[in-house]
């Protein structure tokens, strides 16, 4: 059978379909859910390493365990969902990541918090895919559609920036556990109105699921990621790179010639013939890979070159976050106005003309030019997402609407990454250079070859030195990362740009019209009935 189709009990409309936007409240619920726990363990790392004193190599899967794990599971649980109902898939989501948020918050050794953070990612794999399908079936107009996932996006850049705000007033009143104990009230709401309001919907149900395309998918996507992670921490030609990403990539060729053949796949691959829908999943990668990178060396920036604290360093990045949710909350405007291409390429260059005011940044603290650019790059990026997904969704059919989701969510995985990878290393490529000189006013060769790898070190290195040498090395290195800076936000504009142009093939406009047969079988609430036969609700 194909096409969506229903499963549970009658269903009814309430308020002109009303319902839908009580179910998008359910939907945002979750998804806050998830972008809180992306986030919020970052400010608690420090006392997680003084209390269970881990090392260096499992501080790293510490941190790395969620989204490795949540990324390779994303195609996996999408397309499980389409097989077996979206709802009962988010359901058992938040059921695993209340657990896992349980034995995370009371570990009391490293490898109990890596298994615990890996289980948040089943979870979170289970649960990301499947509000944005549900969020497809529910709102079948096009318009409407938009509406929901400017709300939708907006939450989640609510939930980025909330999320270390609330770690950290966790960590200074309570213990580190705290931050993950958060998500135990968000489950205990979510669980029951879940079960309540959202409707069950699956897709295209002929044939066998492919159990073992799934996991060659789920592993495939888990070496790439590892991978490009791996290059982002500064080893990209070491074996512990090259090895899974290479293996990563032979899987996912594997699996896209595997589902070409198959009479059912997992995902189908004609989506991708469509222009409309593979320049949407290009334009979340480069989105993404321009949004991480850039905050990661906007933090530096902020901590290192102008001296501020992490608080006010947080509240340097605000308006960034309000910008993306100005941009969230009027994108189907915006969209019914201008339409995909407009609205995705002009997104794109107005980050690159954020991005590009951002090198007139110097040693010097510039607020009004940093606030301004990080207003323009959030609002920016934002409408580009935005668009994107509205595309890339629209895009494909009712039916494999658990499998496009996965594919668009695996793509801002893998863009997150891959910005960390490439930004990182042009960072680092332009800015050792600076430090050629040191050795010239006698600062030791050991401590300027130290100093080369990052600026923190450098700043390690100057104390210990101390003097006249700590000032000269400091000072260098201080003017080796702005220039460096300069350079990476000039590659970053140029890919953005890029972007704009990729965006030439979205359709200029939208249909606004809904698949009214798709609208007849897409239910909007749950009222549960009681069938005499088996004790289940029934259809």
């Amino acid at each position: 059978m194909s096409g969506t189709t229903t499963a549970g009990a009658p269903r009814r409309a309430v308020g002109g379909g009303a319902n839908r936007w009580v179910v998008l409240v359910v939907l945002c619920v979750s998804l806050l859910l998830v972008a809180l726990d992306a986030t919020v363990l970052h400010v608690a790392m420090p006392s997680v390493t003084e209390d269970l004193r881990p090392s260096s190599t499992a501080l790293l899967w510490i941190v790395d365990a969620y989204p490795l794990v949540c990324a390779a599971l994303l195609i996996l649980f999408g397309t499980l969902g389409d097989r077996v109902g979206r709802r009962r898939v988010l359901l058992l989501g938040y059921a695993l990541f209340g657990v896992a948020s349980a034995i995370a918050a009371l570990a009391e050794t490293p490898g109990v918090l890596i298994a615990a953070r890996a289980l948040l990612g089943v979870g979170g794999a289970m649960i990301m895919p499947a509000t944005l399908s549900i969020l497809r079936a529910v709102f079948p107009d096009r318009r409407e559609r938009a509406t929901a996932i400017g709300i939708w996006t907006a939450v989640a850049a609510v939930g980025a920036a909330t999320g270390p705000v609330l770690g950290g007033f966790l960590v200074e009143h309570f213990w580190w556990g705290s931050v993950f104990l958060i998500n135990i009230p968000l489950m205990v709401l979510a669980l029951p109105l879940g079960r309540l309001l959202l409707p069950e919907s699956t897709g295209d149900t002929d044939g066998p699921w492919d159990v073992f395309g799934a996991l060659m998918a789920a592993f495939g996507v888990l070496g790439v990621v590892l991978g490009v992670k791996r290059a982002g921490a500064g080893e990209p030609l070491a074996a512990a790179t090259a090895l899974p990403l290479l293996a990563g990539a032979a899987l996912l060729v594997l699996f896209v010639a595997r589902q070409k053949r198959r009479s059912h796949p997992l995902i189908d691959m004609r989506m991708f013939a469509r222009p409309a829908f593979t320049t949407s999943v290009g334009c979340i990668v480069l989105a993404m890979l321009a949004l991480v990178g850039l905050e990661l060396i906007a933090v530096q920036y902020l901590q290192l070159v102008l001296g501020l604290s992490p608080l006010e360093t947080g509240l340097r990045l605000l308006p960034l976050t309000f910008a993306a949710m100005a941009a969230g909350a009027s994108g189907s405007y915006t969209l019914a106005r201008v339409g995909p291409r407009r609205m995705v390429g002009w997104g794109f260059v107005l980050t690159a003309a954020a991005v590009l005011l951002l090198t007139l940044m110097g040693q010097q603290d510039r607020p009004a030019l940093l606030t301004t650019g990080f207003l323009l790059l959030g609002f920016g990026l934002q409408t580009t997402l935005f668009g994107a997904y509205e595309s890339m969704l629209s895009e494909a059919p009712a039916e494999a609407a658990g499998g496009a989701a996965a594919i668009g969510e695996t793509s801002y995985q893998l863009g997150a990454g891959m910005g960390i990878a490439l930004l990182g290393s042009v960072m680092n490529a332009a800015y050792a250079p600076g430090l050629a000189d040191v050795p010239d006013s006698g600062v030791p060769a050991a401590a300027r070859d130290a100093a080369a790898n990052s600026l923190g070190e450098a700043y390690q290195e100057a104390d210990r030195l101390g003097g006249a040498l700590g000032d000269v090395l400091r000072t260098t290195a201080r003017e080796s990362f702005v220039t460096g800076l300069h350079v990476t936000l000039l590659v970053s504009a140029g890919l953005l740009l890029l972007g704009a142009l990729a965006a030439l093939r979205l359709p200029r406009g939208m249909d606004g019209a809904p698949d009214e047969e798709e609208a007849a079988r897409v239910p909007v609430c749950r009222e549960p009935v009681e069938s005499a036969g088996s004790g289940r609700a029934a259809h």
